[in-house]
């Protein structure tokens, strides 16, 4: 059904999609309209150590200072995070977008090969942390939700890198950067 609405005030006409149904794929065709920050999450030490590109990474709360971190649970990352208790949340511009490729899974790198190409250092939790982020955040797992197909996971925030630059978006199946 099409909807039509008009403002009269601002002489503003727009027309609205066919309502589809509440299904998986028109609920991914739905979020793919929308921008997120890319981050790639990091856990683990040595060659046990892996990690996910998200546009799930957000802030739970500022006082305290709490992360929330979605993940699949069928996912590589996630029992990595789980064993490790910490995970890493490098938040990339536009100059990580080959690494958000290979840790997206791009390539068909798996574990510790997706950390080639850049340099780490190890944060106080043991999670590596990306030396040119524009933005680490280093956090211990305070609490993980599992529902469905992912895991919340609400990590303590124990310390923060500030870099420079802005941070790589994603939408639409593409990578976008704000200059």
């Amino acid at each position: 059904m099409n909807a039509h609405v008009e403002n009269t005030r601002f002489n503003i006409r727009s027309t609205t999609a066919i309502e589809q149904p509440a299904d998986a794929d028109a609920l991914k065709a739905a979020l793919r309209t929308l921008g997120g920050g890319v981050s790639i999450i990091t856990a683990g030490e040595g060659e046990a150590r892996t990690g996910a590109t998200v546009t799930s990474a957000t802030a739970l709360s500022v006082e305290p200072a709490r992360m929330l971190v979605s993940l699949n649970r069928s996912s590589s990352t996630w029992p990595v995070v789980e064993r490790y208790g910490h995970l890493g949340i490098n938040i990339v511009g536009s100059t990580h977008e080959v690494l958000a490729n290979q840790f997206a899974g791009r390539g068909g790198l798996r574990g510790a090969d997706r950390y080639r190409g850049a340099d780490w250092t190890t944060a106080v939790s043991g999670a590596p942390l990306l030396v040119d982020a524009v933005a680490a955040i280093d956090c211990v797992v305070e609490e993980a939700i599992e529902r469905h197909s992912h895991v919340i996971v609400i990590g303590k925030v124990l310390a923060i890198r500030l870099g420079a630059g802005h941070s790589l978006l994603y939408q639409d199946g593409r990578y976008h950067a704000l200059s």
